[in-house]
């Protein structure tokens, strides 16, 4: 199902004013409303740049003195080991602390999915879709190099970024696969926890590339949300018992986001648990009711929370029906 509206002319009027497929905008005005669908766009334009300090190799205090006495003035924000550029003598992503894999220049939505999935020492994580390798290499941070970590990208020409990044930062606990993350359930490989950040639309990131404004429709929208069923599907089968998975898109679709959690919701033997940050997901979408738990996914939005347009949601085996069992 691909949620469409009729054209008003407040939607046609914002579409020509920014330079988008009037689709989207339609479809804005009637998720959000008119005023927040002005801000979104709006606040799209000018998503601050982030830093996501890298503690494998440097001391967070001791980071953010260097990069000050260069001239970069950081803010601080409300997601962990994340800081907002205030100030930009020059590329951030140009510094000798950036060559040496001190941060990572990576949007604050990006950070709260590792976050989410809270992996911890010893653990095995997989990265279903893992190029170019922010999310990983916050991984490997998090579980402190211990454990194991298997990278899977699908695209054999983003293998090498990936590669480059997890040598850059310092990682050591990760094995790098070139595969179809649907196919990896067949491998017989059980895992503690699942980070499917999943190919999408992008709606989310179009303040870092504008020709979505324009090159994404129905059929796109359509093609995303089945592959990223199919991806889920694997992840699931891929996990312990009691295994964790966080679903994530930089995407504000719900038929990507929203719809795509309620049906693995329906089918399988999972719950919901809350996400820290960001707004609650949507429960209705149309006429169409929605399980009341998606409330625990967060969604992000560049006019609220000032950065990418986001989606996530934490999802673990075996928790609805089992409590209903044992009541």
């Amino acid at each position: 199902m691909i949620f469409d509206f009729p054209s008003t002319p407040f939607s046609r009027k914002l579409a020509e004013r920014y330079g988008y497929d009037e689709f989207i905008i339609r479809r804005w005005e009637r998720f959000f409303g008119r005023e927040e669908t002005e801000r979104l766009v709006r606040a799209m334009e000018e998503v601050p740049k982030y830093i996501r300090v890298n503690t494998l190799k440097c001391d967070e205090s001791k980071l953010l003195s260097r990069l000050e006495r260069r001239g970069f003035r950081l803010r601080e924000t409300e997601v962990r080991f994340c800081y907002e550029v205030v100030e930009e003598p020059y590329s951030v992503g140009a510094t000798p602390e950036y060559l040496l894999g001190y941060y990572y220049v990576m949007d604050k939505s990006s950070c709260v999915p590792p976050l989410a999935l809270k992996p911890e020492e010893g653990e095995t994580v997989v990265d279903f879709a893992a190029s170019p390798g922010g999310k990983t290499t916050m991984l490997a941070q998090l579980m402190n190099n211990t454990g194991r970590i298997i990278a899977i990208e699908g695209n054999r020409d983003r293998i090498q970024p990936l590669v480059d990044n997890i040598h850059r930062m310092g990682v050591l606990n990760t094995a790098v696969i070139h595969m179809n993350s649907a196919e990896f359930w067949k491998t017989g490989i059980k895992a503690d926890r699942i980070l499917l950040d999943a190919p999408c639309t992008g709606e989310g990131i179009i303040h870092k590339d504008p020709a979505r404004k324009t090159s994404r429709g129905a059929e796109d929208i359509r093609f995303c949300s089945t592959l990223q069923r199919k991806m889920l599907e694997s992840a699931l089968r891929s996990l312990k018992p009691g295994g964790v998975l966080v679903y994530s898109t930089c995407s504000l679709t719900p038929e990507e986001n929203e719809l795509v959690i309620d049906e693995v919701l329906r089918e399988h033997d999972v719950r919901l648990e809350e996400v820290e940050y960001g707004e609650p997901a949507m429960t209705r979408v149309g006429d169409v009711e929605l399980s009341p738990e998606l409330e625990k996914a967060k969604r992000f939005y560049p006019h609220i929370h000032r950065c990418s347009g986001f989606f996530v949601a934490k999802l673990v085996m075996g928790g609805s029906r089992a409590r209903e069992n044992s009541s």
